[in-house]
């Protein structure tokens, strides 16, 4: 889904390929959900969806934007940090401690970032353009680390057909807002790959809600880092981008902070 999303976001921009994007999914999960005897959600499900759908949205646009800019493998590696991020939400959302293993882990992530940032510096096209795009990146991580705190919660009030459906209707909604400024109908090409980062965006969306709901977040974050591997194959595949050493190490550091931050418990059970 990044790969055809990039693709659509060098070709059409990254608000053009999210607001289609959504029309596409919702079109897609309409039919389904009523064909699964959907149901009008209740107040408090709405709006955990309304506020799910601001976020995906701005967290979404964000790095496509930034993915434009960075290749696919350095970008997927920088949205690892969100998981860090979390901790320190979930700290100022939900009166959570944040002891000392987390603060290790914290400057583990911040340390791979800056070794992936140096990277770029070190290979000379480190240009203000790069640097907008990581900067995009990382906001998108902040707004993925709330995104992961009302993950769980919404997978526990809604079924996965109708989390993937509201939340695709509610990031339509907000980004239309823009577009008597902003829209702009692709080419057929564009459209082709929108519609199929649609598709895969409302697969992925259900299997995660589906997960989500049976586990506990800090139990399945670390089957995300996975993500790095396809990042990588698809952005040599796609677009010819190289994975740097510098950003194998930066991941590395990531990776073994959010290792380092998870509860023992659930480390044992995602070995298991």
């Amino acid at each position: 889904m990044d790969g055809l999303m990039k693709n659509a976001s060098i070709a059409a921009g990254a608000y053009n390929a999210m607001l289609l994007r959504s029309l596409f999914g919702t079109a897609l999960m309409f039919p389904l959900w009523k064909w699964r005897g959907g149901q009008w959600p209740d107040r408090g499900a709405m709006k955990l969806h309304a506020l799910r759908g601001a976020v995906s949205g701005a967290m979404a646009t964000t790095f496509f934007w930034g993915l434009v800019r960075v290749p696919m493998a350095e970008g997927i590696a920088l949205s690892f940090i969100a998981p860090l991020i979390a901790l320190y939400l979930a700290a100022v959302l939900l009166g959570e401690q944040v002891g000392k293993r987390a603060i290790i882990a914290s400057v583990l992530g911040l340390v791979g970032v800056l070794v992936i940032a140096a990277g770029r510096l070190g290979e000379g096209n480190f240009s203000d353009d790069a640097a907008w795009g990581i900067g995009a990146i990382l906001i998108s991580a902040v707004l993925y680390a709330f995104n992961l705190i009302l993950q769980r919660k919404q997978a526990q009030l809604a079924g996965p057909i109708e989390v993937a459906l509201f939340q695709t209707v509610f990031v339509g909604l907000f980004l239309g807002l823009a577009a008597p400024w902003l829209a702009q109908v692709p080419g057929s090409r564009a459209l082709l790959d929108i519609g199929g980062g649609a598709l895969l965006a409302m697969v992925s969306l259900m299997l995660i809600s589906w997960g989500y709901g049976r586990a506990e977040a800090q139990a399945l974050l670390p089957v995300e880092y996975t993500a790095f591997i396809w990042a990588a194959i698809l952005g040599w595949w796609m677009f010819d981008e190289p994975v740097t050493l510098t950003t194998l190490a930066g991941v590395a550091l990531i990776v073994v902070g959010c290792w380092i931050a998870a509860p023992r418990s659930h480390i044992e059970e995602v070995a298991l």
